[in-house]
């Protein structure tokens, strides 16, 4: 799938670069640049069986270290929400009700090289980085008076190391430095330690019982966002 994701933008980037796509100078050049994307995630190989389609946000930043900003050192970290269970409680009467809310989710921070090719207003990259994967399951108390949950308490939370490699194509918006930011990213995750929905059980004397899963745990994400050239 990498080298899928890599060959295609690959040659999309040699094409909209042209020969000297990696020496043109226009306004709002490669340079810096921040990255803010909604993120659909998709779980492959045994995690596919496992949990559903996940949503989240990716953050990142890009800071130019060679080639006039066309090989950057980007900089990211995102989440995806997998699955959601909520209950409802009712305290005395039902006029004083609360909703426990439980979340599994996937966090991941990373670094690593991207390089951007071409200066124009499409400007196709790919990028790779290291990092860690955080399969976290949590749980949140609302009382629904409009500040948000007020009690909340991870169940279960499991650390690996990640690798990522992915790419996409980026179009400006205008003649500004704003482009909207298009791609999908392989996650490998390796083998992580993670609850579902329905793994954990209430006990009638008040504890909880839960049933992690160990598997393989890569991800395929798709991204659309913005992105905001800071030079």
């Amino acid at each position: 799938m990498v080298r899928v994701v890599t060959t295609g933008v690959l040659a999309l980037g040699i094409g909209a670069a042209g020969p000297d796509g990696l020496e043109a100078q226009e306004p709002y050049g490669p340079g810096g640049a921040l990255y803010v994307n909604f993120v659909v995630a998709d779980a492959v190989g045994d995690l596919g069986t496992a949990i559903d389609q996940g949503y989240g946000l990716e953050l990142g930043a890009g800071l130019p270290i060679a080639a006039d900003g066309h090989l950057r050192l980007r900089l990211d970290g995102g989440f995806s929400v997998y699955g959601l269970e909520r209950i409802h409680y009712c305290g005395l009467s039902c006029r004083v009700a609360s909703t426990m809310t439980t979340a599994n989710s996937i966090l991941w921070v990373g670094a690593g090289p991207e390089i951007v090719f071409g200066s124009g207003d499409v400007r196709p990259y790919l990028h790779g980085s290291a990092g860690v994967s955080w399969f976290v399951t949590s749980s949140s108390l609302d009382d629904h008076d409009g500040f948000g949950p007020y009690l909340e308490t991870t169940n279960y939370a499991d650390a690996v190391l990640a690798w990522r490699a992915g790419g996409g194509l980026r179009f400006r918006i205008g003649n500004g430095r704003t482009f909207i930011d298009l791609g999908a990213t392989l996650h490998d995750n390796q083998i992580a330690r993670y609850l579902t929905r329905g793994d954990i059980v209430d006990n009638p004397d008040g504890t909880i019982t839960m049933y992690p899963n160990a598997s393989d745990a890569d991800l395929l994400s798709f991204k659309m966002g913005v992105s905001i050239a800071l030079h």
